[in-house]
């Protein structure tokens, strides 16, 4: 049975069959087939990337179950000094209460009227916030289906191969590369503008309101040469590079590359690009209204200092240690809140934009390279992305089971 082989960043070898009962093999022995052969444990430990998805996946297996960890990705970070605060009050309540006769115990019935209060509070910030993180990643997703859509149309539409200059043709092909790349560009622009960090064309040069100026250098080679930025005068670069795509499918249509349907087509994909990146602004720059944080903070602490006063007559010593838990628990709810208000930065829980375009970095840079080469190949009979000869475009092309790996 023919098989291919590819090699992984990890230096893991796979064999792939092509045909339905094809199997999958690593250098340490492991293999599963159609029938999954092989211990659960061997394939949760060996996690597989796959090439797709080579940023965005996780390349490693948990070696600690998540209720150990204390830092990565964890909020205790953030909680840490209100938590201590109110143990140390509930411990100064406990010792008066008790070695200095303080009688200061309250009604345990307090403490259900107030949990209601505080729970519904919570409840709101937390899918508010939540709400927010999720239209964030669908806005980003709807920027990245809309620039592989036109990715797919410029490198299959634009171009008329009717012609038969040379130096036209390379022009052409030239100006269509390049305004792909301008579509990457819009992506990592993007990405830079939600997080505010300004200055990605070379020679401007100014400060954010954090004092720090930023010079990208990671997508200059996709954004067109000689041109100028003005977000130093508030336009956002994503904006500005819209502007030569919108040109780019202008000059195809009146070049005849493509028909009015199609064109109108193109600008919508754009017009939605557009629309995906205002949301996202939209989300960046509208805060939870502080008189609500206020609120919230203040019934929060005025909670965690009554639980111990509720507690010290029946818990005696055994309150500090309840009242921490329990505050740790609700300050822990409301942190993970504060962290996906904005989804766009760079913490741990916040959205990986980075490793997700430079995902599509791959992928898209992946189709132009396949796109020049059969370009190359001077023969318009050969089809794009598979370079079959004549006959059905599924015509020879080999069937690959989908293999799934467990996390």
């Amino acid at each position: 049975m023919p098989a291919f082989q590819e090699t992984y960043p990890t230096n893991t070898t796979y064999t792939v069959a092509v045909d339905d009962t094809s199997s999958v093999s690593d250098q340490d022995g492991i293999t599963m087939n159609g029938n999954q052969n092989g211990s659960a444990k061997s394939r949760h430990h060996k996690r597989k990337p796959t090439i797709p998805f080579e940023q965005t996946s996780r390349h490693k297996p948990r070696r600690w179950p998540l209720a150990l960890r204390f830092i990565k990705g964890a909020i205790h970070g953030a909680i840490i000094m209100p938590v201590f605060l109110h143990a140390l009050f509930a411990a100064v309540i406990v010792f008066i209460d008790i070695h200095l006769d303080g009688h200061l115990g309250l009604p345990p019935s307090i403490i259900p009227s107030l949990s209601i209060v505080v729970g519904l509070m919570l409840v709101f910030r937390n899918q508010a916030s939540y709400n927010r993180f999720w239209e964030g990643r669908n806005h980003l997703t709807v920027m990245i289906t809309s620039v592989r859509n036109l990715t797919r149309m410029f490198l299959t539409c634009s171009f008329n191969g009717d012609k038969d200059e040379s130096a036209t043709r390379q022009s052409d092909r030239a100006e269509t590369e390049r305004a792909v790349k301008i579509l990457m560009a819009i992506l990592f622009a993007t990405k830079n503008h939600l997080r505010a960090e300004w200055g990605a064309f070379p020679g401007v040069g100014y400060k954010t309101v954090t004092g720090n100026q930023f010079l990208h250098a990671e997508y200059s080679d996709l954004l067109p040469s000689g041109v100028i930025g003005y977000d130093h005068k508030g336009v956002g670069i994503p904006l500005q590079l819209t502007f030569f795509v919108e040109q780019y499918i202008k000059k195809g249509y009146q070049r005849g590359w493509y028909h009015a349907p199609q064109a109108s087509q193109m600008t919508v994909q754009l017009n939605a690009l557009v629309d995906a990146y205002g949301k996202m602004e939209t989300i960046r720059l509208t805060p939870v209204p502080i008189a609500h944080l206020i609120h919230e903070k203040q019934v929060l602490a005025l909670f965690g200092m009554f639980l111990p006063f509720a507690m010290v007559t029946e818990m005696g010593w055994w309150a500090i240690p309840l009242t921490t838990f329990v505050v740790f628990t609700l300050y822990g709810i409301d942190g993970i809140a504060g962290q996906l208000e904005d989804p766009f930065g760079s913490d741990r829980n916040d959205i990986n934009m980075a490793a997700i375009v430079e995902d599509i970095r791959s992928e898209v840079l992946a189709l132009v390279d396949e796109w020049k080469r059969v370009g190359e190949q001077n023969d318009e009979s050969k089809w794009f992305m598979g370079a079959y000869d004549g006959g059905s475009p599924l015509a020879g092309i080999p069937t690959f089971r989908v293999i799934s790996f467990d996390d």
